[in-house]
């Protein structure tokens, strides 16, 4: 099986990347206010709802029996499992069909060829979960536009898939709107109709709060890093490499294991990995964080933030970054796995998939997640993703009959490792989707071409990591997550679902581009300064006071 990787912190490109069948979320929350009105037709939709408000809003939690992890869960992490597959073994978590069989359309995201109507794998998965879905599965890459239009027009699908990337400008107040309060079903002990609905942690159904109202049912994520530091542990291990433990051990190494003339440089641009290094929060709402003096700062006024981002410079300008990273051209990755260089960040989910990706060309393969290390050499300061950041939400309007039916999708697609329900997800149909070989599940090429689904975005268990064929992956995976999640500090944001007020929309946007260009020496530190300062007097410090009422009257998230 798959694992539910819980990245924080992420492009589209990571989470397609993440998405072979695995759950990933991208940090920055969205939505919403306890003063919100529920009507969809009036009031301020901006703002947050935490605290006791939420709480009163939130499922019962109910943790799963079902399946124990060889490696539980510490310091935030995902739950590891290493053991092999038993299909005889296989526990069921719904053992009675919730769905009725009526029809349910569901509007989601895909990346890749969808599976075809009536397909082996819809119409088993149907047969098993008691529903009858019409899937109107759109390209991931343009989503946004597909999403805005749907939800502009009159006619909504049963259910929609809403990732929070998507959640700006009027998409975001369209939420409130035109998707339904769920907690008459599933506030309370209601959920208990839906055990795996009430065995996703409370923090992800906080996180799922819009308009005052639990209006989406979440993807679990977990808080720690879901961006690594990988390194080519093989190359190391043969060059006599020590890992670098700060950031002048990096640069240090970096100049020695660089040679143009092998065509080997030390690195890719590690922009992502040296906001780590340098304890710099979050960018988006996560990036608000009131400090030990009292004071609520953004995360581009904290001098780690300058700091970053001219070590970052320093790496470009000592040579020791592959050139087409300094063109910003051409996938990290293979670079990576060619051996061009030897360090680079990417989501968890690349540690199974390189290595897998290599094993039978090149056997004697190796990578390994860098721990964050502090700048000075010290322990790291690190900032907890949200924990979630997908969500499946039904329309306003829709019948008893087919909110129940859509619960019951979700719930089967929330199914936890180690049970008949999610190997048939992940997996399909045995013997029509895959084989088990050494107690390892391998798709066949319908299996690959097939189960390229939608079915998990509906809803995911609490994070969990698991590779039958590599369970070393899994136990490097889960640790390394361990390791970092000792240190790990939540932003006073943090579980909060967020919407800035639109006039503030694009107010930090320039910035991405601008350290690209700064790192690569075609900007000067002025220019950061100088957007720095602009950034205050256009918006920024209006912002802050909007984000410390918010606070004020919500309560910090740390």
């Amino acid at each position: 099986m798959t694992p539910n990787a819980a990245p924080s912190g992420l492009s589209r490109r990571s989470f397609l990347a993440s998405t072979a069948v695995a759950t990933a979320a991208v940090a920055g929350g969205m939505p919403l206010l306890t003063a919100c009105s529920d009507s969809g037709g009036g009031g301020s939709r901006e703002g947050a709802t935490s605290g006791k408000a939420a709480d009163k809003l939130l499922p019962t939690y109910v943790a799963s029996t079902v399946a124990k992890p060889d490696i539980p869960s510490r310091n935030g992490s995902s739950a590891g499992y290493t053991g092999k597959v038993d299909l005889d073994a296989l526990a069921s978590s719904v053992p009675t069909k919730l769905g009725t069989g009526a029809p349910l359309a569901i509007m989601a995201p895909l990346w890749g060829t969808p599976p075809k109507a009536g397909c082996a794998y819809y119409t088993a998965l149907d047969a098993a979960a008691g529903t009858r879905i019409t899937w109107q599965n759109q390209d991931g890459t343009t989503y946004g536009e597909k999403l805005g239009a749907v939800l502009a027009s009159s006619s909504i699908p049963d259910m929609v898939v809403v990732p929070n990337w998507e959640l700006v400008g009027k998409i975001s107040n369209a939420v409130t709107a035109k998707f339904m309060d769920l907690g008459p079903y599933l506030a309370g002990d209601k959920v208990k109709k839906y055990p795996n609905l009430a065995a996703i942690p409370s923090d992800s159904w906080r996180m799922s709060i819009f308009g005052g109202a639990l209006r989406g049912i979440p993807m679990p994520a977990a808080p720690v890093p879901g961006i690594v530091p990988f390194y080519r542990k093989d190359v190391f291990d043969k060059k006599g490499y020590a890992v670098p433990r700060s950031a002048d051990e990096f640069l240090g190494w970096a100049k020695e294991a660089t040679s143009a003339k092998a065509k080997v440089w030390a690195c890719g641009d590690l922009r992502w990995s040296a906001a780590g290094f340098f304890g710099v929060p979050p960018a988006g709402s996560l990036g608000w964080n009131i400090g030990a003096d009292g004071k609520l700062t953004y995360r581009i006024e904290h001098p780690e933030y300058l700091e970053h981002l001219e070590w970052v410079r320093k790496l470009f300008a000592a040579g020791v970054v592959h050139p087409d990273d300094r063109a910003n051209t051409g996938d990290a990755s293979q670079r990576f796995t060619s051996g061009q260089i030897l360090v680079y960040n990417d989501d968890m989910s690349s540690w199974y998939g390189k290595t897998a990706e290599q094993a039978k060309s090149h056997p004697d393969f190796e990578v390994s997640g860098m721990d964050y290390f502090g700048a000075d050499g010290g322990s790291p300061t690190l900032y907890a993703g949200q924990p979630a950041a997908i969500w499946s939400m039904i329309r306003k309007g829709a019948s008893k009959e087919t909110v129940e039916n859509a619960l019951a999708a979700a719930n089967f697609a929330a199914a936890p490792y180690g049970t008949k329900e999610r190997m048939f997800v992940d997996y399909g149909v045995e013997g029509t989707h895959y084989t088990v070989e050494n107690g390892a599940p391998v798709k066949n090429d319908l299996g690959i071409q097939e189960v390229n689904n939608a079915w998990v975005l509906l809803a995911a268990p609490a994070p969990f990591t698991a590779h039958p064929d590599l369970p070393g992956i899994t136990r490097m995976q889960v640790e390394w997550q361990q390791r970092q999640g000792a240190f790990v500090r939540k932003t006073s944001t943090y579980g909060m679902n967020i919407v800035e007020p639109t006039r503030y929309a694009t107010l930090s946007s320039q910035f991405e581009q601008l350290e690209i260009d700064f790192v690569r020496g075609n900007k000067k530190l002025s220019d950061i300064q100088q957007a720095i300062s602009t950034w205050k007097s256009s918006g920024g410090d209006k912002l802050r006071d909007w984000y410390k009422e918010l606070l004020d009257k919500n309560g910090s998230g740390n």
